[in-house]
């Protein structure tokens, strides 16, 4: 009997739709789907292979990236696919559109998704709402960032929102100062402003967990399209301020593997397979510098089992998918999870 991976067969019918058309069909049948027990066929097997990380204890070091699931519309779907963890978001303290369509592209020969979404989402009461009626008992991530019309000098004040709502909600909240698509956002990531920005969130963390006794650990996202020189600088700043994580890393802002390919030349942040390589180098980077006294978690570039075990061997603790799920399906959950746990009980 042939063994048929039914998202290879659904997979061509998405792609022949607009992506962001695409994507927003998929999120609104994820969940009847999975309600009705129609998921049960595109599910793989469930991986179990429990690890502490940033003091919290995940079923298995695969996770989903903040992105797919801004609003948190498909948490319990998602996690009926095997994953050890969740991210949603990226949410900011109000709604908003995102940049204007089309935001996402295709690169299929490559392997990759050039997107400048530009953090639409419908804001942090929505998503706190959803949370709050969950029924998915895994771990959840927040994403946290500021608003696009919220100036630079005032995006502290955009994450402590963010965080307070949150935090009653989360099981660890990512703060996110790289993405390309909110102008300038990068720029929280120089020395100062992080320092400034870091020692802010810690502050309030702190409060939080004094006021309900709860420790929700903070984690940074950093871009790959930073030097050796700026990668330790960052890993000292995030030392100094007492981070309890890094995810590493966004999309890229570097085209010259795609610059020949339709749509390769578009404005946005690049990911996929030609990300896997700079991402990996950024967690070996990080985890030089740091030393095992803050988790890493690798995002970027996994399309397949061995691009996992790629930044475990950098140094990350724990891996997260995006656009590998969009190319490879549900089974990449339980391939990369199998090969990484494997590994890990080798080691």
């Amino acid at each position: 009997m042939i063994d048929i991976d039914p998202y290879s067969l659904t997979r061509p019918l998405l792609f022949t739709l607009d992506p962001e058309t695409a994507h927003h069909m998929s999120i609104s049948m994820l969940p009847w789907m999975h309600r009705l027990g129609l998921l049960a066929s595109f599910l793989p097997r469930r991986v179990e292979c429990p690890r502490t990380v940033m003091g919290l204890q995940f079923p298995n070091p695969v996770g989903l990236a903040a992105g797919l699931d801004k609003d948190g519309e498909c948490i319990a779907a998602f996690g009926a696919m095997g994953f050890g963890f969740i991210e949603v978001g990226t949410v900011t303290p109000r709604p908003q559109p995102g940049n204007p369509a089309p935001r996402i592209f295709r690169l299929p020969a490559a392997q990759a998704i050039i997107n400048r979404m530009g953090f639409n989402n419908r804001g942090v009461d929505a998503l706190v709402a959803r949370l709050q009626r969950r029924s998915f008992n895994g771990i959840i991530g927040v994403n946290i960032g500021k608003n696009r019309d919220t100036p630079l000098e005032q995006a502290a004040d955009d994450y402590m929102v963010c965080l307070r709502k949150v935090y009653a909600h989360a099981d660890y909240v990512a703060v996110n100062i790289s993405s390309p698509n909110t102008p300038q956002l990068r720029l929280l990531q120089t020395d100062a402003a992080l320092s400034r920005l870091l020692a802010t969130l810690k502050s309030e963390q702190q409060r939080l967990v004094n006021e309900t006794g709860r420790t929700v650990p903070l984690a940074v996202k950093i871009a790959p399209d930073l030097s050796s020189d700026e990668v330790e600088r960052i890993a000292q700043i995030l030392l100094a301020e007492g981070v309890d994580g890094v995810i590493a890393t966004n999309t890229t802002t570097e085209r010259l593997a795609v610059a020949h390919l339709p749509h390769g030349g578009e404005e946005g942040g690049l990911s996929g397979a030609p990300l896997a390589a700079r991402s990996t180098e950024v967690v070996a980077r990080l985890a030089a510098a740091l030393g095992g006294r803050i988790p890493i978690i690798g995002s970027g570039g996994i399309l397949a089992p061995e691009d996992a075990v790629a930044k475990y061997a950098a140094g990350a603790s724990l891996v997260q998918l995006y656009t590998g799920l969009i190319y490879r399906g549900p089974a990449l959950v339980a391939e990369v999870a199998e090969v990484m746990c494997a590994k890990e009980q080798s080691a």
